[in-house]
C-alpha cells in the first residue's frame, strides 16, 4: 500500500509544474505560428570583390565594383553610406548624376543570383569623396531591406581598375 501512497503523492506533486510546462508551450507555439514571434534572418548575402577606385579629383564621383551573390531569398538594396563620402547614391550606366545614367531609390538583390556593381552597370557611387589612397580601405555600410545593415571593406585601386 505504500507504493500507491507514494506513486499517488508523486504524480500530485508534478502535475501542476508539468501542466504548466504544456500549457506555455502550447502558448508559445501559438505565438510563433501567428508570426509574433518574428524570423530569424540568416545571413545570405556574399560579398565578393569590393573595390574602390580612386578618383583623380575629389570634384569627381567615385564609382565602386562590387560582387553580391544571394544565397537565400530576394532583397533589396536600399542605400549605402561611408565616412569617406557625404552623399552616396545608386546609379544604373552612368557615373555622374546627370549624366546618362540614372539615380535608384533602391536596386533588387534577386533570389540565388549574383548581381555585379561597376560603373558600366548598377553602381555604388561616391559623390565628392574625400582624398582616397591607393590601398588604403574604405568600410561602406549598405543597408539591406531583409539583411539590414551589413558593413563591407572596399580596397582603394588605381583609376579605372577593379
Amino acid at each position: 500500500m505504500t507504493g500507491h501512497r507514494g506513486l499517488a503523492s508523486l504524480i500530485r506533486t508534478v502535475a501542476a509544474p508539468v501542466a504548466c510546462a504544456v500549457l506555455l508551450t502550447g502558448l508559445l507555439s501559438g505565438w510563433v505560428a501567428t508570426g509574433a514571434g518574428g524570423t530569424v534572418r540568416r545571413m545570405s548575402l556574399q560579398f565578393e570583390l569590393a573595390a574602390l577606385p580612386s578618383a583623380h579629383n575629389p570634384a569627381t564621383p567615385a564609382t565602386t565594383y562590387l560582387v553580391i551573390k544571394n544565397r537565400g531569398g530576394p532583397d533589396e538594396l536600399l542605400s549605402a553610406q561611408a565616412p569617406a563620402s557625404p552623399q552616396i547614391i545608386l546609379a544604373r550606366n552612368g557615373r555622374q548624376p546627370r549624366g546618362a545614367g540614372a539615380i535608384l531609390a533602391s536596386l533588387a538583390i534577386p533570389a540565388g543570383a549574383t548581381t555585379s556593381f561597376s560603373p558600366f552597370g548598377p553602381d555604388i557611387v561616391l559623390l565628392r569623396p574625400h582624398a582616397l589612397k591607393i590601398g588604403e580601405t574604405v568600410p561602406l555600410t549598405l543597408t539591406f531591406r531583409h539583411a539590414g545593415k551589413v558593413t563591407v571593406q572596399f580596397t582603394v585601386t588605381p583609376p579605372g581598375t577593379p
